[in-house]
């Protein structure tokens, strides 16, 4: 290459790129700019807390529209059922800022409480005169007038903040090794939760219960021969009650159906696959379903899906697919991301339980799963289904905010009530090193000691 007359090498130009290397085009910069968003210390946080608040909102709505006919046929205010949701979901908010405030500490101190209160209310629920038989099955109490409360609802989360503390404590020990320390006490204790469902003859929940169970032991580490044996000791119970109960073989047999049957036994998972498809792609318009007068039972709670499918369409069916995929992806990077055992085992438990839940009810009324009579997790009515979601979604939030490089960048946000930027830096100096850099940082990082 020739020297100039400076005695110094010419320059190169930034001209056009050598041939033969792509040019950088709008699509690529855009999927680089959402990878790393996405790969941000706070994409699981606002994940956890934008798609749960989002769905919660969209069920009220859709309780509201899906509940108004069954209302006023009941001779109740057409806002009866949408005013007790509405203040389920405040007590749930609560419980949800309550839980994602409290440390990991209190969580586990309050998982042997939270246990026995769950066996007791579900004790009580058998005790004549105090337990309450709603649409066959026995699992309620009564709070007084109108207000009824599920106890077997609270049992999910009793196991999952339970289950997660006895395995954190055994892998503390080591004791994860041998396979009796696996499997005990926790098995046992989660077959005495089954049982006191299915004496009330609930079997959805003692499925989303059984899911919990296998999500915990997978996290644990469970080998191959015991997750299938504990797996087919499961299948083997669920195929005897199944088999001798009349009600659930016939739920069984309405997989797919696309007639009513004889004596209308698949009513209900056919005018749920009605609903779907008079929906079209945007749907028939807020309010505007057919299926909710009268032709859907249970429309605003077990098949509040359908109603969205024929209110909103495909668009709002997907849209609310996205949301609960989001929350699931959440979940998963907070168990897998974190070193503490029981914030793994715990934010896995709420995750399978979420996600096990939302599956079994999706499937029902896509007619792909026998109808298990499982609410849709924070979309459907129910308080008692509401609450305990709404408060493990609050653990959720609680351990995506204890990573280190989430608190980091927390304590980086613009300071608020008088906080001083000196605090602020000194709360993020104390949270341990960033696991990030900024555009600005990396530029000048980049350069020599010699530039200006």
């Amino acid at each position: 290459m020739p020297a100039s007359r400076t005695g110094r090498p010419p320059a190169r130009r930034a001209g056009r790129p050598a041939a033969g290397v792509p040019r950088d085009n709008p699509v690529r910069r855009l999927y680089l700019r959402a990878r790393k968003a996405w790969d941000r210390p706070l994409t699981a946080y606002y994940l956890i807390l934008g798609g749960s608040l989002l769905i919660t909102v969209l069920g009220l709505v859709m309780v509201y529209s899906a509940s108004q006919i069954t209302a006023l046929q009941l001779s109740l205010p057409g806002s009866y059922f949408f005013r007790k949701q509405f203040l389920a979901a405040l007590i749930g908010g609560v419980l949800l800022f309550a839980a994602s405030r409290m440390p990991v500490k209190l969580h586990r101190a309050l998982a042997y409480p939270i246990l026995a209160g769950a066996v007791f209310m579900m004790v009580l629920v058998q005790v004549p005169g105090i337990g309450l038989s709603v649409n066959g099955n026995q699992n309620w109490i009564s709070l007084g007038g109108s207000f009824q409360i599920q106890p077997s609802e609270f049992g999910k989360l009793a196991l999952v903040l339970w289950g997660a503390d006895l395995l954190a404590r055994k892998q503390d020990k080591r004791l994860l090794t041998q396979w009796k320390h696996m499997l005990v006490p926790l098995v046992p204790a989660a077959f005495m939760l089954l049982g006191l469902i299915m004496l009330g003859g609930d079997m959805g929940t003692a499925i989303i219960l059984t899911a919990i169970l296998f999500g915990l032991l997978w996290l644990a580490g469970a080998p191959t021969r015991l997750f299938v044996g504990v797996l087919s000791v499961a299948l083997a119970i669920g195929f005897l009650l199944i088999k001798t109960s009349p009600n659930r073989m016939s739920r069984l047999a309405c997989i797919g159906a696309t007639e009513p049957g004889p004596h209308d036994t698949c009513w209900q998972a056919v005018h749920g696959i009605y609903a779907l498809a008079s929906g079209g792609l945007f749907g028939s318009g807020l309010g505007a379903s057919v299926e909710k007068w009268g032709q859907l039972p249970e429309a605003h709670t077990d098949f509040i899906f359908a109603i969205t499918g024929e209110e909103l369409g495909l668009a709002g069916t997907l849209s609310v697919l996205a949301l609960f995929a989001a929350l699931g992806y959440a979940g998963i990077r907070v168990a897998g991301r974190t070193e503490d055992p029981f914030v793994r085992y715990a934010a896995g438990g709420v995750t399978t339980w979420i996600t096990a839940q939302a599956v079994i009810n999706i499937g029902a009324v896509l007619g792909l799963l026998p109808i298990a009579g499982v609410p849709l997790p924070l979309f459907s009515y129910g308080g008692s289904a509401l609450l305990p979601t709404m408060f493990a979604i609050g653990l959720l939030i609680a351990f995506a905010r204890e990573d280190p490089a989430a608190r980091a960048a927390l304590a980086m946000r613009q300071p608020r009530f008088g906080r001083k930027r000196g605090a602020v830096r000194e709360s993020a100096r104390a949270a341990g090193p960033r696991r990030w850099n900024t555009m600005r940082r990396r530029a000048s990082a980049a350069r020599s000691s010699g530039e200006r």
